[in-house]
């Protein structure tokens, strides 16, 4: 994830999700443990979008698609005017 000053840090993040049709629910967070609830979350072929609110005004917007078993892209997190993009690499937990 890049900060506001542009620097990158390595973090992780843990998602479990559940498709109906093309209604994508669940929730994200940092680790198994730090979850939130998944919202306005949607399948579209290939493309999926999702919300995650994490805290009082902070609203995490993800952007991505499937590849091979593999969900990648990246995601807009705003807080309070300040904004960071993190890029999303994650695959099935075995």
């Amino acid at each position: 994830m890049s900060s506001p000053d542009g620097e990158a840090h390595d973090g992780g993040i843990a998602m479990t999700l559940k498709q109906t049709g093309t209604e994508l629910t669940g929730t994200a967070g940092p680790n198994e443990d730090e979850q939130f609830p998944i919202t306005n979350g949607k399948v579209d072929g290939s493309k999926i979008t999702l919300e995650v609110q994490r805290g009082e005004g902070q609203v995490i917007k993800f952007e991505l698609a499937m590849a091979g078993d593999r969900i990648k892209g990246g995601a807009n997190m705003s807080n309070n005017g300040e904004t960071r993009t993190a890029k999303v690499d994650v695959g099935r937990a075995k």
